[in-house]
């Protein structure tokens, strides 16, 4: 071994005994390997950074981007509600789920596929009195299952790409990898569905360390257009049911009714009082197209300039109340800074015992006030003259600075930043189309994966699909880090030699020269690797010694780049394989050996299933 090879090889070790402790976060260990390289010269100091414009590394941010972008616009919550089934038995609604979390996970990120579904996951579980764990693990493994079967599924798919454009050939394509992929994560998926989800082991839920808000009593009015207008309010709040939300009042020429008649025909203009859970408050708002009462100018009827002028919801009751420069902020401001929050009042707070119209919410602070939540109560009276209570949860809209200032003013404790968003109507449409043009151009061979989803993501900002505020902080930096660092450190292994070396090692030690061996067994490996470092990580790694290995067996590269993108996408034997894996341990309540179980047998079937399709779709 030369000086080199030692070298590098003792950075990998350090660098994937620092991955398996957890000590440091993914990004700070690869920075800490990109420098080290560095240092010792295995990566020249001019190219220390190029990965950071790496394709992969672009096309991963943008992707991020599109993908937050189709969550907040409505198109995913519009594809669960005619997707998954309104009425079956366990096993039919959980293969439902797992499957719209693998076809979600295939143009998504599936860490937000996940997070999308958790909600949904959680209400059936407890539609069917199961324990949540045992849907929560399916649905994790599922999501992950789907992002194996296009380029930009997962991470892992990009890097294998891009390291066989490296090899003197093109990178994979957008649909290279469903043939494998595809018949992997459907077989996956059947097994989970059917029988997996039977052996995952029972615990009880873990109790939330956040703050559980209850349901919010909100005021939603019915506008023109709406699904509402001329129905019964019985027939309303049969469809609001649907989403987890009833009614419980409403309001009719400012005369507000408690306990409405179920035969009452609603009509545009009026109000309804509905109680719903938080995260369930923008579906039910899109199911009727309906809006919330306080964010409409304060008098729908008259044709100011804040109705025609959409610059932010914090529109004045009475200019004259509003000094010029307070006006100003107020009409300059851009919708996409106003934020949603959520608020908890604190004993003793200068606000208990006083209502949104008593503080001059809208004309003082430029703050709407769109519900509260208020524990052990059903009834409520008009929002705005609500007197609020200590312990009431409060979702205001407005300023980040004016929701801060307010909070300090007035003893109110801000929460953990739910993201709650209300859809544009129209914008899941959009989102929906700007998603496949993107697709067809990469498909097509038009524009490159990262000039196609960059495109894609400027749309969706320029569109206010995205808003400007939200198009750096809906990106995961620290996978973005990960990556442009890992890059310069994956191609010294094959410029000093280790990864030939390596590979020789392992073929000559186990798979004694077989080609089939030497597939499977770096499958096995990369495999065994994600289980216990990021997957990324594990991919980056993986493929200098996958195409060594293939060179050294005089075969084709590609069947070993695909079997470590189907390895580095299996990560199912433990909670720190996979994003996903960590997200469901709290829900669940699960414990660290909780997810070999159920990991065990699927890695097994991913082997049985994956081998003799990359043999027949990639043969050697």
């Amino acid at each position: 071994m030369s000086s080199d090879q030692i070298a590098i090889v003792m950075v990998l070790v350090a660098t994937m005994v620092m991955f398996l402790w957890g000590r440091w976060r993914h990004d700070m260990v690869a920075m800490g390997a990109l420098l080290a390289c560095v240092f010792v010269g295995l990566v020249p100091s001019g190219q220390a950074f190029a990965g950071f414009g790496h394709p992969a590394v672009i096309t991963v941010a943008c992707v991020l981007v599109l993908g937050y972008g189709l969550q907040i616009s409505g198109a995913v919550d519009v594809l669960a509600k005619y997707f998954l089934p309104a009425s079956a038995g366990p096993t039919v609604s959980i293969l439902a789920l797992i499957s719209l979390a693998a076809l979600l996970s295939g143009f998504l990120n599936n860490v937000g596929a996940l997070a999308l579904l958790m909600p949904v996951a959680i209400q059936m579980a407890t539609r069917y009195e199961l324990p949540a764990g045992r849907i929560l693990m399916p649905l994790a493994f599922g999501s992950i299952l789907g992002g194996m079967t296009t380029l930009i599924g997962t991470p892992p798919n990009l890097i294998v790409a891009g390291f066989r454009h490296t090899a003197d050939t093109e990178a994979f394509s957008m649909f290279d990898f469903t043939p494998v992929g595809a018949t992997v994560a459907l077989t996956g998926i059947l097994f989970i569905g059917l029988i997996g989800w039977r052996i995952v082991p029972v615990r009880k839920q873990a109790v939330s360390g956040g703050f559980d808000s209850g349901a919010y009593i909100s005021e939603v009015r019915i506008v023109e257009g709406s699904k509402a207008v001329n129905k019964s309010l019985y027939e309303v709040d049969q469809l609001l049911d649907e989403v987890d939300a009833q009614i419980i009042g409403m309001v009719r020429r400012d005369v507000r009714i408690s306990a409405p008649n179920p035969r009452r025909i609603l009509r545009d203009g009026d109000i309804l009082v509905i109680e719903v859970d938080p995260e369930s408050l923008p579906s039910a708002l899109l199911s009727l197209g309906l809006k919330l009462e306080e964010e409409l100018p304060a008098n729908p009827d008259e044709d100011s300039a804040e109705d025609q002028v959409e610059a932010t919801p914090a529109v004045s009751e009475s200019e004259e109340e509003v000094d010029t420069d307070k006006e100003l902020a107020t009409e300059t401001a851009r919708i996409d800074e106003v934020v949603v929050q959520e608020l908890v009042v604190m004993p003793g707070a200068a606000l208990v015992n006083r209502s949104a119209t008593d503080t001059e919410l809208r004309t003082r602070y430029g703050i709407n006030l769109l519900a509260i939540s208020r524990q052990g109560r059903s009834s409520i009276k008009r929002l705005r003259s609500t007197h609020i209570k200590a312990g009431d949860v409060l979702l205001m809209q407005g300023m980040p600075e004016s929701l801060s200032g307010f909070a300090a003013q007035f003893g109110c404790l801000p929460l953990a930043e739910r993201d709650i968003r209300v859809p544009v109507k129209g914008h899941a449409l959009t989102a929906t189309l700007v998603m496949i043009i993107a697709i067809v151009a990469v498909v097509s061979g038009l524009l490159s994966a990262a000039v196609a989803f960059a495109a894609g993501a400027l749309i969706f900002a320029a569109l206010g699909i995205v808003p400007v505020r939200s198009v750096y902080t809906s990106i995961d930096w620290p996978v973005v880090v990960l990556l442009a660092a890992m890059l310069p450190v994956a191609d010294a292994m094959a410029t000093t030699g280790a990864a030939d070396m390596i590979a020789r090692f392992l073929l000559d030690h186990v798979a004694q020269g077989h080609a089939i061996a030497g597939l499977v067994l770096v499958l096995v490996v990369t495999m065994f690797l994600s289980d216990m470092m990021n997957n990324a990580a594990t991919a980056a790694v993986m493929c200098p010694v996958g195409i060594s290995t293939a060179s050294q067996l005089g075969v084709s590269a590609d069947a070993f780049l695909m079997a470590i993108a189907v390895g580095a996408s299996c990560a199912f034997l433990t909670p720190i394989g996979h994003q996903n894996n960590t997200l469901i341990l709290g829900p669940g309540g699960f414990r660290f050996g909780d997810y070999w179980r159920l990991g065990l047998l699927l890695e097994v079937i991913v082997v049985a299933v994956s081998v003799p399709m990359l043999l027949w779709v990639w043969p050697l």
